[in-house]
């Protein structure tokens, strides 16, 4: 029985990393077609994202079927608990990156826009998404809270590079009438970027759940024990 149960738990862990890397390429394809107007890119992403889809409910159902089957309790329970949880919150990320490189195929981006682009530091914001999701993977594999808890403080630049592109954006499109739409599009983007910093955070939360038995979920809600 426990071999049973260590070789599902192993078929779980397996799929997850294979999940987490599929959406960190297609949100990293997402990016790179951005920079570099890349439709052929973007095209790849779109196509892509029926394999996300289907890999979720494929997770799901694995996870269902071990709680079913076998019962879990205390650790093994909070990990398949866990990676349910890890797994929706992926494939919400890989919507994210499957709507940016929409973005880029109805859209016929210049050498102008690359300059907004840059102004709106939206190649730090990516750098900063990717970032943030690969050392929540890695605090998954090592098994480190601290490495976990680290990205909250950076959900918080994230959140301020957000803010900032909006109020360029909206400085811009004042300035040229004619681009308003494309500017509402690209806050489009940067408001998908700043959700899927969100998801990251749900990724490590139930990281240090799984592992420590803490729930983090609502934290920002919870007052400190020294509040009046």
């Amino acid at each position: 029985m426990v071999k049973f149960v260590e070789n599902e738990l192993q078929t779980i862990r397996t799929e997850i990393n294979d999940m987490w890397t599929l959406v960190y390429q297609q949100l990293e394809n997402a990016y790179r077609s951005v920079l570099n107007a890349d439709q052929s890119l973007a095209d790849k992403v779109v196509a892509r994202e029926k394999r996300v889809n289907a890999f979720e409910l494929k997770i799901d159902s694995d996870i269902e079927d071990f709680i079913a089957l076998y019962n879990p309790v205390a650790i093994d329970l909070r990990f398949a608990l866990a990676m349910l949880k890890i797994n929706n919150n992926l494939e919400r990320i890989g919507d994210y990156a499957d709507s940016i490189a929409r973005f880029v195929i109805r859209t016929k981006l210049n050498s102008e826009d690359k300059v907004l682009f840059n102004e709106l530091q939206i190649q730090e914001m990516f750098d900063m998404v990717l970032s943030m999701l690969n050392t929540t993977y890695e605090s998954l594999q090592k098994h480190d809270i601290g490495l976990a808890k680290s990205v909250f403080d950076k959900d918080e630049t994230l959140d301020q590079l957000n803010q900032n592109a909006l109020d360029a954006l909206a400085a811009y499109a004042s300035e040229h009438p004619e681009s308003i739409r494309l500017c509402l599009e690209v806050a489009g983007i940067f408001r998908k970027l700043e959700r899927a910093g969100d998801h990251i955070n749900n990724l490590s939360e139930e990281t240090v759940f799984y592992i420590d038995a803490q729930v983090l979920k609502h934290r920002k809600n919870i007052p400190s024990e020294n509040a009046e």
